[in-house]
């Protein structure tokens, strides 16, 4: 398994410290005999999982619910950071009937169960998300326009679009054109800054997989007939899910305790350290060493058995002077959408008829997605629905507003003020809040948030036979396989890359098919 001398142990560099990079180094401490050392080139851990603090105030950059199909994944962050129900913390998501005291429980905090509520924003009017067929749409969006939306959904299912080309085909193909053209069009356009017709129906299959019409129809006739169920919801398709687990400080807690025990069970987690040079040897396809800037601005080379890649891989092939050409213009062409995040802190909200009996009119949602043309805010979350500690107080309402934009666009290049005011003009404009209400901001951006499926996304397997070819290199996260992964999914792609180190094997194909079908690779080889 290593290339090290006799009696030292193998070292595993990890590019990386979000979910994928500290799964993959507490794994190997747990499975194997190696040393992991996990370089990030951020000043704090978690990736886009991390949370932001600002004046006692916690940012979640995105909004993570702790969801998972996979029984292992809820199993492990319960095993870090136990689960709370009914007034008890547990320490395990199978066995329920182990608590934890309440001393451990105060020390570390725990996972809340949180009702799920995300809603869409369009003619200044609150619709369901995913659409419901209830009497709000049916108000809201007037009975002429759905007689329209039914006619254009029963001709597509005659007369459904073949091939499925790109991610419009996709859509219209689920859901009609007219369902397509009021609720999908316009928001997927705002988000990715491209036309439906270019991104890849892919997309549609990883963020989407098999929801459609008649799934939401089946599951609000079970939620009728049964309620929630377990909490797990197992059977449920993620964006249907009613209820989530989250840690009572955010994403960003959970995260930091994993790296906590990574660093007292002998491996290293090195922050403001950026992976900048690779020592390669290509006749025998393995990664000899990594070359590593720290925040000092000196550069260290660091010899290795195993490299564990959570980094872009954009830039991971630039690090590559061997690759063939073909590899290097693929990885040119491949594309990113990033993100920025204003927080806002307001006393209150706009009065609504639902939200008439709290002081702050606080809505009820996580999120909020806004369709709304007239301005650029994509996504609106209210801290306060996650966790109520996100906020130090109570009597205050805390926003996060998202922009999906590109790195040195218009956009991107507006100063921090700048964003705020933006942000803030929008918020008032959309008839959510009041200017006066506003007590204080944050502006924080995120690069490569997002990886794209379009521009040279439909070559990827070019990259993938390439770099699979290192037998010693492995591709793991979001970034890492420019797949957009939720957080559970990059964390099976590192326990998949762990248990290959474990085992001496070489076969990345388990790796792959993570987040392709409905069921995770683990679920269907059991």
């Amino acid at each position: 398994m290593s290339d090290s001398s006799a009696g030292e142990k193998a070292v595993v560099v990890i590019a990386g410290a979000g979910p994928a990079g500290l799964t993959a180094a507490y794994e190997l401490l747990q499975e194997t005999d190696c040393h992991p050392l996990v370089l990030e080139k951020d000043a704090q851990v978690g990736g886009i999982c991390k949370t932001v603090q600002h004046n006692g105030n916690r940012m979640d950059i995105g909004g993570h619910r702790f969801f998972s199909k996979s029984d292992w994944v809820m199993d492990w962050w319960s095993q870090h950071l136990a689960y709370r129900f009914n007034g008890e913390a547990r320490v395990s998501y199978q066995n329920k009937s182990r608590l934890v005291s309440a001393g451990a429980e105060q020390a570390e905090g725990h996972m809340l169960l949180r009702p799920r509520l995300s809603r869409i924003y369009f003619l200044r009017k609150f619709f369901d998300y995913p659409v419901k067929l209830n009497l709000n749409t049916v108000r809201n969006l007037g009975p002429l326009r759905m007689i329209r939306i039914g006619f254009s959904y029963l001709r597509i299912k005659l007369f459904p679009i073949r091939p499925e080309r790109n991610l419009q085909d996709f859509f219209v193909n689920r859901f009609g054109w007219q369902l397509y053209r009021t609720f999908f069009k316009d928001y997927t356009e705002k988000v990715w800054g491209v036309s439906c017709t270019e991104i890849s129906a892919e997309w549609g299959a990883q963020r989407i997989k098999a929801l459609s019409i008649t799934r939401v129809l089946k599951h609000a006739l079970r939620s009728w007939l049964g309620g929630r169920g377990d909490y797990h919801q197992r059977n449920t398709e993620t964006s249907l899910i009613e209820q989530f687990l989250y840690p009572e400080f955010g994403p960003g807690q959970l995260w930091e305790i994993v790296a906590d025990k990574v660093r007292s069970s002998g491996g290293e987690v090195a922050l403001s350290s950026t992976v900048v040079a690779l020592d390669v040897d290509y006749r025998q396809r393995r990664v000899r060493a990594v070359s590593v800037r720290g925040g000092s601005g000196q550069t260290r080379s660091i010899p290795c058995d195993y490299f564990i890649s959570s980094m872009p891989v954009r830039e991971l092939v630039g690090l590559f002077s061997e690759a063939p050409a073909a590899v290097k213009a693929v990885a040119n062409g491949l594309m990113y959408r990033d993100f920025i995040t204003v927080g806002v802190l307001v006393r209150k909200l706009k009065k609504r008829e639902f939200n008439a009996d709290s002081p702050t009119n606080l809505l009820p949602d996580n999120w909020v997605y806004i369709q709304e043309p007239d301005v650029k805010l994509g996504r609106l979350q209210i801290f306060n629905n996650w966790s109520p500690s996100l906020v130090s107080d109570s009597d205050t309402v805390w926003l996060g507003l998202e922009y999906f934009c590109n790195e040195g666009d218009e956009l991107w290049q507006l100063s921090d003020a700048e964003m705020a005011e933006l942000a803030i003009a929008e918020l008032v404009k959309l008839d959510l809040a009041e200017a006066a209400d506003v007590l204080d901001h944050k502006v924080v951006r995120v690069e490569k948030a997002y990886p794209a499926y379009f521009g040279s996304y439909d070559q990827f397997d070019t990259i993938r036979d390439y770099l699979d070819g290192f037998e010693n290199l492995y591709l793991v996260g979001r970034n890492g396989m420019h797949r957009y992964n939720n957080q559970d999914h990059s964390m099976l792609t590192a326990r998949l890359a762990v248990e290959s180190i474990r085992d001496g094997g070489c076969d990345r194909s388990a790796m792959w098919s993570v987040n392709v079908d409905d069921d995770y690779h683990e679920e269907k080889t059991a």
